[in-house]
């Protein structure tokens, strides 16, 4: 007879036992504050849409990392998300249709087909904030000093943030004239960072020399705050467009380090995550707890065109079963007060009082005296006891 384990989850999907639900809770509430009390305001986009909603302008990766479903009321395709980014950009472009500044944050799971790295869980909590209808380098720098602040609020130590700009490699594209198919090349081998094949590439497609060697330069600009001065060399004959990215990016680290201070700020200019829909700016979070990025953002300005309004917009988004699997913090769970299991008023009228206070106040339930019983094992550290008429807590 085949045994059945019915208690088997699929590969990449956990239970969030007591504890670390615990952890993960607070964690969520704190950051959730922390977000409100610099202006951004929560919601909550549904699990589902339809796909031509859910995918209009997404990468393959994440159109990949999406499970499609039929719906069983109008018979068109939809999708589970697997990210929140484009929702919340289809509530500020068309739900909620403001002007001027909005500011929004999100703490939802998504659900991926397959995980996106070794030991990553399929069913991630994306924690992430967006501010819409500021074009100026202060909204990059206004979510990048977010980002450090929620990493540090969650106990995220050693913290490394590594800044891009997909814009300059964007103005270089253009400049080429390069066709859609060499573009997808170059990117291609760019993120492999196969410096042999991009220079082989480079050679074949860009005739101008001087353009050739920038984006030779721009492909090797990578390490620490030295990058910013050799990139205002390499680029000091690049044309107007590709020296005013660059002037964006130097604008935004020194915005960075004046709300700051000292920050271990790392660079990559070759950075092209999101490339299909960043415009500028692309930033993340690393630490040697951790082989990917903790957090990661950037600008996106064209959305949410696809929804009707194409906004100036910047963002990040983590993930909270990370923050909390690295945090430092300690959680412990509060501890209660055990009650015994009566009808009697006084006891009922007790009970709601010390819950109304705020304390937890468990029951025991059955005959057994409250003070014959070990309180640890229920999570309790005092016991409520009768002393004559009175109910008190010992």
């Amino acid at each position: 007879m085949t045994s059945v384990k019915r208690w088997l989850l699929p590969a990449g999907v956990e239970d969030i036992l007591p504890f670390e639900a615990h952890k993960l809770e607070s964690l969520r509430r704190e950051l959730l504050d922390l977000f409100e009390s610099w202006g951004y305001e929560l919601v909550i986009p549904p699990l589902i849409e339809f796909l031509d909603s859910l995918l209009v302008g997404a990468s393959e990766d994440l159109d990949l990392h999406t499970f499609k479903v039929t719906d069983q009321v109008s018979g068109k395709m939809m999708g589970i998300r697997a990210d929140v980014t484009l929702q919340a950009a289809r509530i500020d472009a068309h739900s909620l249709n403001r002007e001027g500044q909005v500011r929004l944050c999100y703490a939802d799971n998504v659900l991926h087909t397959r995980p996106r790295g070794i030991m990553t869980s399929r069913v991630p909590i994306r924690l992430g904030a967006e501010l819409y209808g500021h074009a100026s380098t202060a909204a990059d720098v206004e979510l990048i000093c977010l980002m450090a602040q929620t990493l540090r609020s969650a106990g995220i130590p050693g913290v490394q943030i590594v800044l891009g700009h997909v814009g300059i490699f964007k103005a270089l594209v253009s400049e080429a004239q390069l066709n859609a198919e060499s573009e997808s090349q170059l990117f291609e081998a760019v993120q492999r960072k196969a410096y042999d094949e991009i220079d082989l590439l480079l050679d074949n497609k860009v005739q101008d020399s001087a353009l050739k060697q920038q984006f030779k330069e721009l492909i090797r600009l990578s390490g620490d705050e030295s990058v910013l001065a050799r990139a205002q060399e390499a680029f000091a004959a690049a044309s107007a467009a590709v020296t005013a990215e660059l002037n964006e990016l130097n604008d935004i680290v020194h915005g960075v380090k004046r709300r700051l201070g000292e920050l271990d700020l790392h660079f990559d200019l070759c950075e092209l995550r999101g490339y299909e829909y960043h415009t500028g700016i692309v930033f993340a979070a690393y630490t040697n707890e951790y082989g990917r990025a903790v957090a990661k953002g950037g600008r996106y300005d064209q959305l949410g065109k696809a929804f009707g309004r194409a906004r100036p917009a910047s963002g990040f988004d983590t993930d909270l079963k990370v923050l909390a699997q690295l945090s430092e913090r300690a959680f412990a769970r509060p501890r209660g007060i055990l009650a015994p299991d009566s009808d009697e008023p006084s006891l009922t009228q007790k009970v709601s009082d010390l819950r109304s206070k705020g304390e937890k106040v468990v029951t025991l339930l059955g005959t057994e005296d409250v003070a014959n019983v070990d309180v640890s094992t229920m999570y309790c550290d005092r016991r409520l006891i009768k002393r004559g008429a009175a109910w008190m807590v010992e």
